[in-house]
């Protein structure tokens, strides 16, 4: 019982001690710059209550949720493809190589001079940016397909339909949870961009407004607000799955 309950004692531990060293260097630098663990929780009550969290901390959350949903949807669909197909692969490599040089910031530049400050620009210009790097990684799990695996299920004459389901894409679930791991991590960041050069809510543009009046408490306490709602997915969600998808090559 206790050994089951090890990774989450040092979970908090590490936390705790995180949050130690920030209440000591606040209480070192004793200059505004960087407030304090209970300045900053004193803030997002605040904000809480008042409505704006939420209401921002949500906007933030859909656009993620929508830009994530399309990304995996679309880049999988090409990875997959990619990895399948040399003719297919040779031919958009150099498009994958340009997407993933490209800056994120250029992206989103382009995307509202061309498109306008619309919500599905800057949804546009987040999925242009994360959809190569799904292609990238499920690529890869195409190209490791057991070959043994799929001339057995030819063998005896299985459908297509039956294939995908009971063959493919249980090997490719692996590749599905790095995808999306990576890019949860990845659009959040993004987001926050998009929201501070062109939308008029969000975590990103509180951000852009408590930069202009130097609020280091308000920067943090959404930050950290929006960051912990990122662990919370990544703990409860993307880390079981990650488990579950792996269980099958012990």
């Amino acid at each position: 019982m206790s050994s089951r309950y090890a990774p989450l004692g040092l979970r908090l531990a590490s936390i705790l001690l995180l949050v130690a060293i920030w209440h000591f260097a606040a209480w070192e630098w004793q200059n505004g710059m960087l407030p304090s663990p209970p300045e900053v929780l004193q803030v997002i009550w605040r904000e809480t209550q008042g409505g704006d969290l939420p209401y921002h901390l949500s906007a933030t959350l859909l656009r993620v949720l929508a830009s994530f949903i399309i990304a995996m949807l679309v880049g999988s669909t090409i990875g997959i493809l990619m990895g399948r197909s040399e003719g297919i692969n040779q031919f958009f490599d150099p498009w994958l190589i340009f997407f993933l040089n490209i800056p994120a910031l250029v992206v989103i530049i382009l995307c509202y001079i061309w498109f306008g400050l619309v919500e599905w620009s800057a949804i546009l210009a987040i999925v242009i940016n994360k959809i190569p790097n799904v292609v990238v990684t499920l690529r890869e799990g195409a190209r490791t397909l057991d070959k043994e695996y799929l001339e057995m299920a030819h063998s005896f004459r299985l459908s297509r339909r039956k294939i995908l389901l009971h063959i493919t894409l249980p090997q490719l679930l692996p590749y599905f949870t790095v995808a999306a791991r990576s890019g949860l991590s990845l659009i959040w960041k993004i987001v926050l961009v998009v929201e501070l050069l062109g939308r008029s809510n969000g975590v990103g543009f509180q951000l852009h407004l408590f930069f202009q009046m130097f609020d280091v408490a308000g920067i943090l306490a959404y930050s950290l607000s929006f960051i912990l709602v990122m662990l919370i997915l990544e703990y409860a969600f993307l880390q079981p799955l990650e488990r579950r998808a792996n269980r099958w090559r012990r």
